[in-house]
Parts: C-alpha cells; structure tokens; sequence
C-alpha cells in the first residue's frame, strides 16, 4: 500500500518497499511455513528466497537461507536497536515541524508583514516543499526550512482575513483541529478503511480538483474577478468543503503509512517525512477552511 502523498510517494511504507527489520519475510510454502504449520500448502521442498533490504548492510545481504530462518526464528530486535521508527518518533517530528510553523506564523502576524513578503514565503515554501518531496532521503534541515517559510505565510495570509473577517482565523484553528481529531478517530475504529480503491480515488479526485483551481486562478489572472468563480459564492462553499474533505482523506492516508512504517520497521529517519506529509495536510485544511468560512461570513 503506498500512499498518494507525494512525500509518500518516493518511498512508501509497505512490507514491499523492503523496510521490515532485516528483509522480507520468507515466502509463503517455504521450509519455514511447511515445518510451522502442518495444513501449509505449497511444496515442501521449496528453496527460501534470500530476501532483499535497501537497508540491510553487505555482510546481511550476503546470509545464507539458512542463516535467514535462524534469524527470523529468533526474538525480534526492539526499535532501539534496529533504528527503526517508533510512533513517539512521529509525533515528536511532527511536533517539532508544526510547533515552528505556529511560531512563524505568530511571528508574522506580530511584526504586521507585507503581503508581498507572505506570498514571496509561500513561494520559497512550495520550491523546498517540492524539493523534499522528490528526494530519496528525508532532510531534516530542508523541512524545518519549509515550516519556517509556510508558517511566515500562514501569519501573513492570517491576519489579511482577520482583518477584515475578524476571528475567522481562530475559527479556522479550531475547525483543523476537529478535523483531525475526526479523522483520526474514523480511522482508529475502522469507519474510513484505506485500501487500494480508497487511495486511487482520493488520488483521482485531488488531481481533477488541482486542476479546476488551476484553471480558475488563469482566468482570475488574466480576466479578473473571480475567474470562473470556483472560489466565491455558492460554488465556491462547494469547492471549499471538497477542499476540506480531500485533506481529511489525505490524512487518512498518512495515518495509514505512519501505522505501515511502524509496523514494517521503516528507518527512523522516515519520522521525518510522516511529519511532513502531516503537515502539509494540515495546512491544506487550514487554508481550505479559512476560505470556506469567509465566504460564510459574507
């Protein structure tokens, strides 16, 4: 299962994508299934496939099938000691990479910025987002880097609603959070269950609605007003709670690949980009909510 998300997307947490603690497991019908489980079907005589792991070092690359079983055989290393990600490793990252876009974003609002220096930060923002999203690795510094610049954005953007929606931000806030709280609850007790047709579809539909905004903004650029008015009225509450719900369903998708690369022993260093993909969702939301709430206001 791998995850629309383009942080996702480069490398996904599956059991396919090679991060289970020393490679994959031994195949289905093997020695080790035949000798466990006396009904297993397949044949007996069947040679264990040598797995293969990105990760594992040359010396493990080159173990014998035998070696393999032995090892799988024995009691499992803990995430201390494998360096595998744990889920106070996301939430940690994830709370560092929010907490300094709430900081700048605070920032921003205090020292009353230009508009111009919010939108030239959502540039610099979106170019180093992109940039962490088609590397191999995760990139800490290049994260970090990406909340700063969002979060002097999101000030900015902020209090131009505030000012003349006043409140609206804080609405927002707390509509992200209900949000998430929501989602997450969904997904713990199985009522949004993620599998392949979910992805494609929220995959599909991401795209069209990427590509409606797009259209309309051309328009707006070139003809004025509201383009094809996609963002104002009553077409506009409909493309806004389509925008909220296509971030609720991404964050399903990243609580899905938090729970796989937990679960399949993705490298630590992958908390790094769970907590990116979960914040760029929120700020997806968040964005979607404060337009969808001005336009209630009016």
């Amino acid at each position: 299962m791998r995850s629309s998300n383009p942080v996702f997307s480069r490398r996904g947490f599956s059991r396919d994508g090679g991060y289970a603690g020393f490679g994959a497991a031994p195949q289905a019908g093997g020695p080790a299934a035949v000798q466990g489980n006396p009904y297993a079907g397949g044949n007996p005589h069947a040679q264990t496939q040598a797995p293969t792991n990105p990760y594992a070092t040359g010396d493990q690359q080159n173990l014998t099938p035998e070696q393999l079983q032995q090892m799988y055989g024995a009691p499992p290393a803990g995430p201390l000691q494998t360096g595998r990600m744990t889920m106070d490793d996301v939430v940690m990252r994830t709370g560092m990479t929010l907490g300094t876009v709430i900081v700048a974003a605070a920032a921003a609002w205090i020292m009353e910025l230009p508009v111009a220096v919010g939108f030239g930060a959502a540039l610099v923002a979106m170019v180093l987002g992109l940039v962490q999203s088609f590397k191999r690795k995760a990139s800490p510094a290049l994260i970090m880097s990406y909340a700063l610049f969002e979060g002097v954005f999101l000030g900015v953007i902020s209090q131009v609603y505030n000012e003349r929606w006043s409140g609206i931000p804080m609405q927002a806030v707390l509509g992200t959070m209900a949000v998430f709280v929501g989602v997450l609850a969904a997904y713990k007790t199985r009522l949004i269950r993620v599998d392949a047709r979910f992805q494609r579809f929220v995959l599909g539909a991401a795209i069209g609605f990427l590509l409606l905004m797009s259209v309309n903004l051309l328009f707006a650029a070139f003809g004025g007003g509201d383009g094809l008015g996609f963002r104002s009225g009553a077409m506009g509450i409909v493309f806004g709670i389509v925008g909220v719900l296509l971030g609720a369903a991404f964050l399903a998708l990243d609580f899905k690949q938090v729970e796989d690369g937990v679960r399949y022993g993705a490298p630590r260093e992958e908390s790094w980009l769970a907590a990116f993909g979960l914040t760029l969702s929120l700020v997806w939301i968040y964005l979607e909510l404060l337009r969808l709430i001005s336009i209630f206001r009016d």
